[in-house]
């Protein structure tokens, strides 16, 4: 578990994706799954660095004539904060089976409370 309060964007996204390849484990091995299940909290008071929070774009593309759309990370902490850290932790992980196989076991809240409290899960450090 990673409480992203106060945290940096970048700092919280290299440690969630850090434990979701295993790469802190003795057995880890580039082609295998050997990460963990990663819960982030407080994903709406993650802050950014410089003027990234004003000028930084999310962009996508449909294929569609006039599908392009952007959004930057005010407007999309306002709708759907969990996105932001979803997002940089998607650049983190492989592109291919192996990494959307990971993202599945990314969960990300915007606020403090989140239903694997049955799990025990154990609070990681961010430096």
């Amino acid at each position: 578990m990673i409480d992203a309060k106060d945290q940096v964007l970048g700092k919280v996204a290299v440690e969630a994706a850090r434990l979701l390849r295993g790469k802190n484990k003795p057995i880890y091995t580039p082609h295998i799954d050997t990460g963990d299940f990663v819960v982030v909290i407080n994903a709406d008071k993650v802050i950014f660095t410089g003027k990234k929070e004003e000028q930084k774009q999310y962009t996508s593309y449909s294929g569609w004539v006039g599908g392009f759309k952007s959004v930057n990370p005010q407007d999309l902490r306002a709708k759907h904060p969990e996105r932001i850290i979803e997002k940089a932790v998607t650049g983190m992980v492989p592109h291919n089976r192996l990494g959307r196989v990971i993202m599945k076991k990314l969960k990300v809240y915007a606020g403090e409370e989140h239903p694997h409290e049955a799990q025990n899960p154990t609070f990681h450090s961010v430096n």
